[in-house]
């Protein structure tokens, strides 16, 4: 059967621009409605009893009774890392990353980009082993968050920094689960881990036998996702197992088949996704109490390290990987001037959700290192979102260069 291709109005790749960029600025709005919820003593009180609210059961001795914060970190979450598996999957098989020549700045942008950040930030707590745990939190980058500020800058950011960004976020959250699934995790169950396996090996055995329809695989999600959280490894992990067992058709250059399912699932995960799911994260995870606290918390090792990582290793990390790449013709920049690299460069440094949810794995059940971490990562947040929306909107755009994100996509 012929593949049949939805319009390209529904361009995969455009649609995901547009919804990271209004669910970029719906993510801003929850994490200061959570900044207020969370010290205004009006509402402190209910924020943070609605955070540890005890919903029940108990699935695993290791987590104890699933509290509200627990269901939205391990379980709508894992809907979040599910469809960051699908966009991974798809830019690798129908997509921009589906060739080697297409692959290699982004990769080189993401990896240094992801070590640059991870070494400032081990330097500035080397005389502290406790806090050496959280090294990947300033590793991440924000991709709605990051977007939606792109978005405020029309055409002051043009569709090949737009794309470049995306390229290089989809590869960095590649990076971001692998060091989920290795570096934080704790004594595995291995029969678990087994169980999740044999589900995953289904529903690989159903995509092999050409099975299209998306029930089956959603159906198996459930224990697939349930088998994971037993087994010590972080949950949400399940999500991007499950994606990659989704079938895709291939549809060069409109990547939006009718009957491909991980199209089909893509799609109707982006609204939910991106206007719930991730401002519920945001709302429950940027409230952080400043009671108590003075200026000089943001010159303790673990904030400042934090802000040294995504303000200052973010930004090196990536233009040093595009200049070097470029001169060296490993791979040509972006069509855009070095100031518009460098801007885009430091917007990477927005590692708001990534960071926070590393954060949490990596100093589990200390609330005052997580509070700490809350602050780093707010501060080192806003900071690069600030300086590459000044760099961006006082940079002249290249001559030639339309605003052109459907054209852009579709050719992707």
């Amino acid at each position: 059967m012929a593949t049949r291709l939805v319009g390209r109005s529904a361009s995969a790749l455009r649609s995901f621009l547009h919804s990271e960029a209004t669910g970029g600025i719906v993510l801003i709005a929850a994490a200061l409605a959570a900044m207020i919820a969370a010290n205004v003593p009006a509402t402190s009180e209910a924020y943070f009893h609605f955070l540890h609210l005890t919903t029940g059961p108990v699935l695993s001795p290791k987590y104890g009774p699933m509290t509200m914060h627990l269901w939205i970190n391990d379980a709508l979450m894992a809907v979040f890392f599910m469809l960051v598996g699908l966009e991974i999957k798809r830019e690798l098989v129908d997509g921009r990353l589906a060739s080697w020549d297409r692959r290699r700045l982004p990769v080189a942008a993401a990896v240094a980009g992801m070590v640059v950040p991870a070494l400032f930030y081990l330097a500035a707590v080397a005389p502290d082993p406790v806090l050496t745990p959280g090294w990947a939190i300033p590793a991440a980058t924000d991709i709605a968050f990051a977007i939606g500020v792109l978005a405020l800058l029309g055409k002051k950011a043009p569709a090949s920094l737009k794309l470049f960004l995306t390229t290089v976020a989809i590869v960095d959250d590649m990076g971001a689960v692998i060091v989920i699934a290795v570096a934080y995790t704790v004594g595995i169950g291995w029969a678990w881990l087994a169980a999740a396996f044999g589900v995953l090996a289904i529903m690989f055995a159903l995509n092999r036998r050409g099975v299209l329809s998306l029930w089956p695989y959603l159906l198996l999600t459930l224990p697939l996702w349930l088998f994971v959280f037993m087994s010590g490894v972080h949950a949400t992990v399940a999500g991007v197992l499950a994606a990659m067992a989704i079938p895709i058709v291939k549809s060069p250059a409109a990547p939006d088949a009718h009957d491909s399912p991980l199209h089909r699932l893509e799609h109707k995960l982006h609204a939910p996704v991106a206007f719930v799911i991730v401002p519920l994260f945001g709302f429950a995870n940027a409230g952080v109490s400043f009671a108590g606290l003075s200026p000089s918390v943001l010159l303790d090792p673990l904030p400042l390290a934090i802000v040294l990582g995504l303000f200052v290793g973010k930004q090196i990390g990536i233009f040093s990987a595009v200049w070097i790449s470029d001169r060296t013709g490993f791979a040509p920049r972006p069509r855009a001037s070095w100031r518009q690299i460098w801007g885009v460069s430091m917007l990477a440094g927005i590692g708001f959700t990534m960071s926070l949810f590393i954060g949490g794995l990596a100093f589990p059940g200390n609330e005052l290192l997580i509070d700490e971490v809350k602050i780093g990562v707010l501060i080192g947040s806003i900071i690069s979102a600030l300086g590459g929306f000044v760099l961006l909107s006082t940079g002249r755009p290249i001559a030639g260069e339309p605003e052109r994100i459907a054209d852009a996509a579709d050719h992707a």
